[in-house]
């Protein structure tokens, strides 16, 4: 489930799309005000792809570059367009090591 390709997702679909537990996303949602997934008439969160987006850049910044809550909330208000940049770039780099790492794998098998 790696592409986002629904209107909604419900907050379990969300969890496992990137890796996290539901219990993350639902403290992120009250610590980052980015996040605003909608709610149906029984209360269940609803993720669009653009919150799943801004979720990613949170996980980018939180878990992977280690910037406290507070310092990741500062981040993306006062340096949005750079770190989305940075945040993309990251993940074309990630997604081309993932394909020469396949390419290498494919030539070693051959052997």
């Amino acid at each position: 489930m790696d592409t986002i390709d629904k209107k909604y997702y419900k907050i379990s679909e969300v969890a496992t799309l990137l890796g996290l537990p539901a219990s993350t996303l639902r403290f992120w949602e009250s610590k980052f005000t980015i996040i605003h997934p909608r709610r149906n008439a029984g209360g269940l969160r609803l993720y669009t792809p653009s919150d799943i987006e801004k979720i990613r850049m949170i996980h980018f910044l939180v878990k992977e570059k280690g910037l406290k809550l507070e310092a990741a909330q500062d981040q993306l208000r006062n340096n949005t367009s750079g770190i989305t940049r940075r945040f993309e770039t990251v993940a074309r780099l990630r997604e081309i090591r993932a394909r020469l790492t396949g390419m290498l794998d494919a030539i070693d098998n051959l052997k």
